[in-house]
């Protein structure tokens, strides 16, 4: 989905992942800083939207995810995951219900495995599911935002702000009236500050929650039975994940942040040593400057000094050893 807001002064689109909105509007720092004031907005209409309603859709959705959602209040927010069998994590989804349906936004183009598999899963159970993407946009209100929700708007609304399902329609009007507009650059920023996990991002094929520290905040460790609970529940009873997600400080002399993907080793070993973990992502932000999340294997000495390909970094713990 392309959004219109890229019409906007000084917007250059994103790429990759979050094609479809603006990375800025020209100035990334200042979009950051207005973040952290609680104004402005930012567009994240290209996330895909669904919903499910009928009589059973928070029993039906509490058999598939991994979150404790049978007796979620009308209003209030949460995040689930869905995994594979093995117990490797396939979709993240975030939550409200409005007290008769479900929303959800997902990863940009996940929506349709998603609902292909949600679908599968119905059987004699009373739920409609439905891909909205096409008529609702996602909208988020950083915390602290004094900017007026359009009536009949359905919000979810978290610790770091508002997320607004937002009439597509509506769009451009809204943005009229919450400006100044953020990219989603100044919003990942604020996402690697708070160390929270994306989809796609700081997962692969063989992710399990307690890598990332998803454990309580999407998956709910009292609750019944639901597909690769059995891996989760042995990690957290016998042993410890393979990996562990860390938050860097990167060197700031260097001009070029380390891509995704980028090889992390031990700084003491020889510069062809052994792999130990990759960057996830990586931003500039507005007062920390160079940062970046990255997996690195579980046993990595906390103070061990790192380098992410040419670049030294230090960690901070996000997820005990």
């Amino acid at each position: 989905m392309k959004s219109p807001l890229l019409s906007l002064p000084g917007a250059v689109p994103a790429e990759g992942a979050d094609e479809g909105v603006a990375a800025h509007y020209g100035d990334l720092f200042r979009e950051q800083r207005a973040l952290a004031e609680g104004t402005g907005f930012v567009d994240l209409s290209h996330r895909g939207v669904i919903t499910v309603s009928g009589d059973d859709r928070l029993s039906w959705l509490h058999l598939l995810l991994t979150q404790h959602v049978s007796e979620l209040p009308a209003g209030q927010a949460t995040e689930a995951l869905i995994l594979s069998a093995h117990g490797h994590i396939e979709h993240a989804l975030y939550l409200v219900d409005d007290g008769e349906t479900v929303w959800a936004h997902v990863e940009p183009g996940t929506q349709e495995a998603l609902i292909a598999y949600l679908e599968s899963m119905k059987f004699f159970y009373r739920v409609e599911v439905a891909d909205r993407t096409a008529e609702f946009a996602v909208v988020h209100l950083p915390a602290g935002s004094i900017a007026e929700v359009p009536e009949g708007v359905v919000v979810r609304e978290t610790p770091y702000g508002r997320d607004l399902f937002l009439p597509r329609a509506d769009l451009e009007s809204f943005a009229e009236k919450a400006a100044p507009a953020v990219g989603i650059l100044a919003y990942e920023a604020f996402r690697v500050e708070q160390h929270r996990p994306r989809l796609g991002f700081e997962t692969d094929h063989r992710t399990i929650p307690h890598e990332l520290g998803w454990i309580g905040s999407a998956v709910h460790l009292q609750k019944g039975c639901y597909r690769g609970q059995e891996t989760v529940a042995r990690v957290q009873n016998l042993g410890k994940p393979p990996r562990r997600l860390v938050f860097l400080h990167l060197d700031g002399s260097e001009v070029h942040l380390p891509t995704p993907g980028t090889e992390i080793r031990l700084a003491d070993e020889d510069p062809d040593g052994r792999k130990i973990g990759f960057i996830t992502t990586s931003v500039r932000h507005h007062e920390l400057g160079p940062v970046a999340l990255a997996l690195v294997k579980r046993n990595v000495p906390l103070d061990a000094r790192l380098m992410a390909g040419d670049t030294a970094a230090a960690q901070e713990v996000v997820v005990e050893p």
